[in-house]
């Protein structure tokens, strides 16, 4: 199984931060990748158990199901059902927890998949580079950080 785990400081509180990312069809309002998005069957986008089907802005289409929401623990989990990238038992898991030394706010997003031996390394990069990092730079610019 591989993991891929990104880290980040965002220059805004962790409620700020959270009304922002909690949606679970906002992608296309904060992530620079996402096209658009839609919940299918019309469910509310904080249900556990919805499905986002989205579209990347290079074509691909991708749906996840969310696993958990957590107000509480600024927290969410969601597996891939159907993607082009290549990945199979993809969980992932977004939290942010507040930083105490200003009004900042620690993100961490992390995945746990298989995958072809031999597309480790570029899905690695991909993941953790432009999904995962490239969501935390456009927070942090949101933020004006």
């Amino acid at each position: 199984m591989t993991h891929v785990y990104a880290s980040s400081i965002i220059s805004a509180s962790v409620d700020q931060v959270w009304k922002v990312v909690r949606d679970f069809n906002a992608l296309p309002a904060w992530h620079p990748s996402i096209a658009e998005s839609r919940i299918e069957e019309g469910r509310p986008a904080d249900q556990v158990g919805c499905v986002r089907a989205f579209r990347l802005k290079d074509g691909g289409f991708i749906r996840e199901q969310l696993l958990a929401l957590s107000d509480y623990d600024f927290s969410c989990s969601y597996a891939i059902l159907e993607s082009p990238m290549g990945v199979e038992n993809y969980v992932a898991v977004m939290k942010l927890s507040p930083v105490t030394d200003g009004n900042r706010c620690f993100a961490e997003w992390y995945a746990d998949f298989d995958c072809a031996p031999d597309r480790e390394a570029e899905l690695t990069a991909s993941i953790g580079g432009g999904v995962f990092q490239g969501g935390f730079d456009a927070l942090k610019s949101r933020f004006g950080g």
